[in-house]
């Protein structure tokens, strides 16, 4: 932890992300999943299609359940806010079923506004769930800003301002779109959105540096009177009240979202057309809060939290955020995982995440007797010029690794993952060095030292025979040399 005794300020804005309530297609899904044994040897996906496609809307509202989880959410957000946030900022997905999930909040809000309360409501129009808006692969175009005003006036909306529409406010969210979606321009437009939301959040802490904004500022620093404050609690008053931003969107986009806020700009797609091997799962009217500190900086404080719901007569409304929901889908199958692919690099030119991986893999797999060097002599090495690591990977996992000095053709510190070992990792591998040294022409043979009869079998069966010098010994754990010709 750094020193209390820094001369630097935290200022910070506290961040919600909110998934909607459950919505009719939610429910017609759900439905759909119960009726023809969804997830079982028994799924009848003919019928369920007919099903889905009967009763499903390009841009549902709402059902039942949904408009109590909003409800809900309004009577834990409204006290909340009011009581601990200065100016609070909404950013909504333009679907319906978000701007439902809003209104009880929105209208709370405005009905109870006083001097020291500011809400402001943005529509975004690139914040709408995978997949955009079709019905039955036909492309709908979305409401556009005069309708989505209709939608909020109830809630004393008056003055919402409207971004991201492709074809402009006047035209729908959705009117640019050619057909459903795909996975690629969602991950797409999650980095444009991921772009957005810093730069609207940046402007706001810039605003602060500027003058003198009462609700922006270190959270971290305890004020006279603020020292029986219980953090926990939010509905105590507070003498300060903080900046909020409270963005509400949907389940599968969020996480493509938060993927970008965990991993920054590092994050990547492992494969066209293909989920991540990653996801965020939210309940409906989940909540995510963060606290965000400018340039990207963000503290992950807390995800998919449902206080609202909770107590026996809110439980009934926790819906969404089980694997019987689907979330599993998200998950690319195994078959797309075991694609591998090798990769050289110089030691020093090895991308950050590979390090990461590869040093974490002969911390965990290599014994301290796995090298003839030192542990001094192994981290001059991997530095050296001249030393190149060997990477397989699977997407962006690695899943084996190898240094090589290209001087010697020595080979050392061969490492791949247990669960791997059978997927012919290893081969791939010791048959990418060959072509490298191959086509390199450094040189003629690659050596390598085993220390243990695994390692030693391993080679055995790549190619690599024992050297004069070890040829007769009985194998025990002592250093043997190995080196195969090419």
């Amino acid at each position: 932890m750094a020193s209390s005794k820094e001369k630097y300020v935290r200022r910070s804005i506290s961040v919600r992300l909110i998934r909607h309530g459950e919505s009719k297609n939610n429910q017609v899904y759900r439905d759909a999943q119960r009726l023809f044994k969804g997830g079982t040897p028994d799924f009848d996906l003919k019928s369920w299609t007919e099903y889905t496609d009967e009763h499903r809307v390009s841009d549902p509202g709402l059902s039942d359940v949904g408009q109590e989880q909003a409800s809900r959410l309004s009577h834990y957000l409204e006290p909340h806010l009011a009581n601990q946030a200065g100016e609070v900022r909404f950013v909504i997905s333009p679907m319906r079923r978000t701007i439902e999930t809003m209104l009880p909040t929105l209208t709370a809000m405005n009905r109870n506004s006083n001097e020291n309360s500011h809400v402001k409501t943005v529509i975004n129009g690139f914040y709408f769930e995978s997949e955009g808006c079709h019905t039955r692969e036909k492309v709908e175009p979305g409401m556009n800003a005069e309708q989505i005003a209709e939608c909020l006036s109830p809630a004393g909306v008056q003055d919402a301002s409207y971004v991201g529409f492709q074809n402009g406010p006047e035209n729908g969210w959705y009117a640019y779109g050619t057909g459903p979606e795909t996975r690629h321009e969602s991950e797409q437009r999650a980095a444009r959105f991921y772009v957005w939301m810093m730069e609207f959040l940046d402007e706001q802490l810039m605003e602060a540096e500027r003058s003198e904004v009462e609700d922006i500022f270190d959270a971290g620093v305890t004020l006279p009177g603020e020292e029986n404050d219980k953090c926990h609690n939010r509905f105590e008053p507070r003498a300060r009240r903080r900046r909020t931003a409270i963005l509400c969107g949907h389940g599968d986009f969020m996480s493509l979202v938060l993927k970008r806020i965990i991993s920054g700009f590092g994050h990547a797609i492992e494969r066209e057309g293909e989920s991540h091997r990653s996801a965020f799962v939210h309940f409906n009217t989940g909540i995510t809060e963060l606290e965000y500190f400018g340039k990207g900086r963000f503290l992950l404080m807390s995800s998919n939290q449902v206080p609202h719901l909770h107590g026996p007569s809110g439980e009934c409304c926790i819906t969404g955020g089980s694997l019987k929901d689907g979330w599993s889908y998200l998950m690319p199958s195994d078959k797309i995982l075991l694609d591998s692919e090798v990769a050289f690099a110089f030691s020093d030119d090895v991308q950050p995440h590979i390090a990461e991986q590869t040093e974490a893999l002969r911390s965990l797999y290599l014994t301290k007797s796995g090298s003839s060097l030192s542990q001094d002599e192994l981290d001059t090495t991997h530095h050296k010029s001249n030393a190149l690591t060997v990477v397989v990977k699977r997407g962006l996992q690695v899943v084996g690794c190898a240094s090589l000095d290209e001087r010697t053709g020595r080979l050392s510190d061969v490492v791949v993952r247990p669960s791997a070992r059978r997927s012919q990792v290893g081969r791939s591998l010791i048959d990418a060095v060959k072509n490298h040294a191959i086509q390199s022409q450094k040189f003629d043979k690659i050596i390598v030292e085993p220390y243990t009869s695994e390692s030693k079998a391993f080679f055995e069966k790549m190619g690599f025979e024992l050297t004069e010098d070890s040829t007769g010994e009985k194998y025990t754990n002592e250093i043997v040399h190995m080196e195969c010709k090419l």
